[in-house]
């Protein structure tokens, strides 16, 4: 027997008679038939060509769609079934789609004035939020007993004990890098001994406090925006304001307190491993280890190391209060939150280049 020809088949083809090219759609423009032969019939349509659509069969939605999209190409559609052209005449065909028109852009003042007020209101958050943090140090020193020392111990545990690690380990990287690039130009002029001198000085007075203060900041300041954050976005940070306890004393001060006590000690770790990776180097140069540390303790004094220490002090407070600021000025949805990490991260190394440049002045004239 032989095979019969579909008769749920559409058909898009050029056609030609006295009155010249034509295109012929014929068969069932169900969902079906329409799919084969969409982009076929979208390709051969152009302007001021007629559309002979006497011979369909059947037509749904998705072959009144085609029909549209072709009389929108400039195709003139003749002879559809008046049952199929009552439907299509609904969705006035003939009429051009309307763009959305370009945003008028606003004027130059009042878009002056948009950014005034933006500026305005994040200068009054940040006056806020001092104005808050502030408070709450004063209760605490007034009460120590509202600390909640369990958190604060958590949050020590966390920015502290398991950023120890990565810190020594960069720290390790520093000394080594910084005294093998040091060594072999030095050696040239028989002054590979003072390369301890440029190490030590180097890492206590400025590598050490500021490489710490880089990774807290990636790491630990980076974790109180998102934690934060995830909090104010599940609405947590309401339920703890409608249980009568304030989110800065209650998330926000063992946050602060656990990182500006971590990141000094964590930075004379890392200056200890620094100028240890250091000694290793110099022993490849023949220069012993108590030889190093002499030279170490020889020029670096107390104040570079009260300097340094001071440092890392203000980085890691800096540090805590800009992760959890954002963390609280979180706006609604998931992307929201991993724009405060990411607003916290830049905000964080900001603060680190300007104070860092605040302190070289203020040595300076302090003669340090």
């Amino acid at each position: 027997m032989a095979p019969t020809e579909p008769t749920n088949t559409a058909i898009a083809q050029i056609r030609q008679d006295a009155g010249g090219d034509y295109l012929y759609l014929a068969g069932r423009l169900d969902a079906e038939g329409t799919a084969v032969i969409w982009t076929q019939a979208r390709q051969l349509a152009r302007p001021q060509l007629r559309v002979e659509a006497a011979a369909v069969e059947y037509c749904d939605g998705a072959g009144l769609a085609l029909i549209y999209a072709l009389i929108q190409q400039g195709a003139h559609v003749e002879n559809l079934p008046q049952r199929y052209g009552a439907l299509l005449n609904e969705l006035n065909p003939n009429e051009p789609l309307q763009s959305t028109p370009p945003e008028a852009r606003a004027p130059f003042l009042i878009r002056l004035g948009a950014r005034a007020a933006t500026i305005w209101n994040a200068f009054y958050d940040l006056m806020e939020f001092t104005g808050e943090l502030t408070a709450a140090w004063g209760v605490w020193l007034r009460k120590p007993g509202i600390m909640r020392w369990g958190d604060m111990l958590e949050q020590c545990l966390k920015s502290g004990v398991n950023a120890l690690p990565i810190v020594l380990l960069v720290a390790f990287l520093f000394g080594v890098i910084l005294a093998f690039q040091s060594a072999v130009p030095m050696r040239q002029f028989g002054a590979e001994l003072f390369v301890a001198n440029l190490v030590g000085l180097s890492l206590v007075r400025e590598l050490a406090p500021l490489m710490t203060a880089v990774l807290l900041a990636g790491r630990t300041g980076a974790a109180f925006a998102a934690e934060i954050g995830t909090m104010k976005v599940n609405e947590e940070i309401n339920a703890l304001i409608t249980l009568g306890l304030e989110p800065v004393r209650f998330l926000v001060l063992p946050r602060i307190l656990a990182v500006t006590l971590m990141a000094p000690l964590l930075t004379v770790l890392a200056e200890i491993i620094g100028i240890l990776g250091a000694g290793l180097v110099l022993l490849t140069f023949n220069i012993p280890l108590q030889t190093t540390v002499a030279q170490v303790m020889d020029s670096v004094g107390f104040a570079d190391y009260v300097g340094g220490l001071a440092k890392a002090t203000v980085y890691g407070f800096g540090i805590a209060v800009i992760g959890c600021r954002r963390g609280l000025n979180t706006g609604a949805g998931a992307s929201a939150v991993g724009a405060s990490t990411t607003q916290a991260v830049v905000s964080s190394i900001v603060m680190l280049v300007v104070a860092d440049g605040l302190f070289a002045v203020a040595f300076y004239y302090l003669g340090w």
